[in-house]
């Protein structure tokens, strides 16, 4: 099978048998092409050829580097998706009536509930997200386990509880160590919860989740490297072997060679399996 696009972020699902479904979806410049079976490539040689073009995700101009999710420089500093409360969740301001870039689509997207979660990557670390998207965070991320703390009313308020717990726990993964974990900590979950609580205090009572279950994910790979190097297409535009995993954004080689798909949204390549 041969495919020739612009990518665009792994689609990822719960699927048969505990094991999370990945879906491959892309586009031609912007026009959406078919998707297709991604979980079932496992086990077939691989070939990604970087074509060296490059599209903006949001306006298809041809760029030479991508900002956020595949985005020109320009369409950075001005596309709703990129407003400066999508990695700081406490700047938002929209509950109050305040647009930071977008009011509508900071209504829909930031003024509604959002979970404050803990799950489990490198390690323990904490995180925010809309409701609306909840586990998919987690999948996108190579969560192994995640619970939800609380739930916010609007984002700015979940900000406000993910600074105070990046005071006691990590609020970024190391890809290396997500790519190879495999076994969840249950414990270490449950004691990580115990902490969050205490460490909120009963200020944010009213929206802890005192009774959510810590959920356990678990990724479709036949089997995974010793170790694991990223790759960027700019440095490497052909990377090749056989597809053995795929765990958060990442496609996993059986070289050791990992490409996270998301960081090369806008990219144009052409996929060979065989």
């Amino acid at each position: 099978m041969v495919w020739t696009g612009n990518l665009r972020k792994l689609a990822i699902a719960p699927g048969s048998e505990g094991v999370l479904h990945y879906t491959h979806t892309g586009a031609d410049v912007l026009a959406p092409l078919p998707a297709f079976d991604l979980s079932a490539q496992l086990g077939k040689h691989m070939r990604i050829d970087f074509e060296g073009q490059i599209h903006c995700t949001a306006t298809g101009k041809r760029i030479r580097k991508t900002y956020g999710d595949g985005l020109s420089f320009a369409a950075w500093q001005t596309a709703p998706q990129a407003v400066e409360s999508v990695i700081r969740p406490e700047l938002s301001r929209i509950h109050e009536g305040i647009a930071l870039r977008d009011r509508a689509w900071e209504e829909a997207h930031h003024n509604v509930p959002h979970w404050v979660y803990l799950s489990q990557t490198s390690t323990v670390k904490v995180g925010v997200t809309g409701a609306h998207t909840g586990r998919r965070r987690w999948y996108d991320q190579g969560a192994i386990a995640g619970t939800v703390l609380c739930i916010a009313p609007y984002r700015g308020l979940a900000g406000e509880m993910e600074v105070l717990l990046k005071e006691v726990f990590a609020d970024k993964s190391a890809y290396r160590a997500m790519i190879l974990a495999q076994t969840p900590d249950l414990q270490a979950m449950e004691d990580a919860r115990e902490e969050a609580f205490d460490h909120l205090g009963t200020a944010f009572e009213d929206f802890m989740q005192f009774d959510a279950p810590v959920e356990t994910m678990r990724y479709p790979a036949l089997h995974l490297p010793a170790k694991v190097r990223s790759v960027r297409l700019d440095k490497q535009p052909v990377i090749e072997g056989t597809l053995v995993g795929l765990k958060g954004q990442y496609l996993v080689f059986d070289t050791g060679e990992v490409l996270n798909v998301r960081s090369h949204m806008g990219y144009r390549v052409t996929w060979t399996f065989s």
